[in-house]
């Protein structure tokens, strides 16, 4: 089976398996983007996962020339890393427009200056937003599939 299947059948990220197989993240991850492991990587990696370590090597052979992911995980793995970058996106919007509400207004001015970053940082947001979760149609993946078929003269 592949490792990032594996990974993700079980919940893990990839740093969780990272500490679980004393790999660095950054192996796992050219791993998962099919460069050829070394045999001891592989051998932690079988280890960590419970599995014959020869079963690992001949999948990892054969997959080697194919895809490792299907069209739908791909799409749904895509989904989630944009969701999870919108997460993050937001998550650091809170804290740094918290920061500046706190010094502007513990100092002495009398014009709230946070309010026009936090506005222009909140609208970018909000299309973001739109993007992610596909609030409007034209920024979905359903829109852009429909647009190529249209384009390619395909029916839906």
């Amino acid at each position: 089976m592949q490792i990032q299947k594996l990974r993700l059948q079980r919940g893990w990220s990839q740093q969780q398996l990272a500490e679980l197989s004393g790999l660095s993240t950054r192996t796992i991850q050219r791993i998962e983007n099919g460069q050829t492991p070394s045999t001891e990587s592989l051998k932690s990696l079988a280890s960590v996962f419970e599995i014959d370590f020869s079963s690992l090597t001949q999948e990892h052979d054969m997959l080697a020339s194919t895809s490792p992911l299907s069209q739908d995980e791909h799409l749904a793995l895509v989904q989630v890393r944009k969701l999870r970058r919108f997460y993050l996106q937001l998550a650091l919007y809170v804290v740094v427009i918290t920061g500046l509400a706190i010094i502007n207004l513990s100092g002495s001015s009398e014009h709230w200056w946070f309010i026009w970053p936090a506005l222009g940082w909140g609208l970018a947001l909000l299309i973001k937003a739109a993007s992610v979760f596909e609030l409007a149609p034209f920024f979905g993946a359903r829109w852009e599939r429909k647009q190529v078929e249209k384009r390619l003269g395909r029916r839906l």
